[in-house]
């Protein structure tokens, strides 16, 4: 058993006979009275958010996971489609797992998911991927000095808010926890 002390992102615990992914966590200690660890957790089955409060140095029973590096090959009805990069064995990942992670995976990106002994529990995305524009407004020259923006549509489906010097056919990286546009990549 492990304590309050052992919390991290991306953490996973059994708690209320579910199991949560730490999603944040913030350790307090107030001017009066014990510390105590304020935390966002997810339930992996249902994808429900919930804020828990745990006293400091509460015993938590945190789950070991592994992960591996997969390749997303295609959708299926209900499901994704993904192959082991080692031994080519594929496996399914329901379409509520994946959530709204789908807007940032493309055929042929690897991903890493997370299992508890053979059951995926979790996809997890990287940082900041790097998509293409398929769909906005010209750009026009000079249009970088304003914090202005216009409304793009990605390769994937993903709909975001971009600078005005942003054109079709530009590749951007975005945020996966944001969503959020980051910067242009030169092509």
């Amino acid at each position: 058993m492990s304590t309050t002390a052992d919390i991290k992102n991306g953490s996973i615990i059994l708690h209320k006979n579910s199991r949560m992914k730490v999603v944040e966590f913030q350790h307090v200690k107030p001017g009066k009275g014990p510390a105590f660890v304020r935390t966002k957790l997810k339930d992996i089955k249902t994808g429900k958010i919930i804020d828990e409060t745990f006293n400091s140095g509460v015993k938590l029973d945190f789950i070991r996971v592994t992960s591996k590096n997969f390749q997303y090959l295609y959708k299926d009805s209900g499901s994704y489609i993904f192959m082991d990069n080692d031994n080519f064995n594929q496996i399914q990942v329901s379409e509520s797992m994946i959530d709204d992670n789908y807007y940032y995976i493309r055929e042929g990106d690897n991903i890493e998911i997370v299992f508890d002994g053979d059951e995926v529990i979790n996809i997890s995305l990287p940082p900041k991927v790097k998509l293409k524009v398929v769909e906005t407004d010209p750009g026009l020259r000079g249009n970088t000095a304003t914090n202005a923006t216009k409304s793009a549509k990605m390769e994937t489906g993903l709909e975001i808010q971009v600078p005005l010097f942003i054109n079709e056919g530009d590749i951007l990286k975005i945020d996966t926890k944001s969503g959020n546009y980051s910067e242009r990549v030169k092509n």
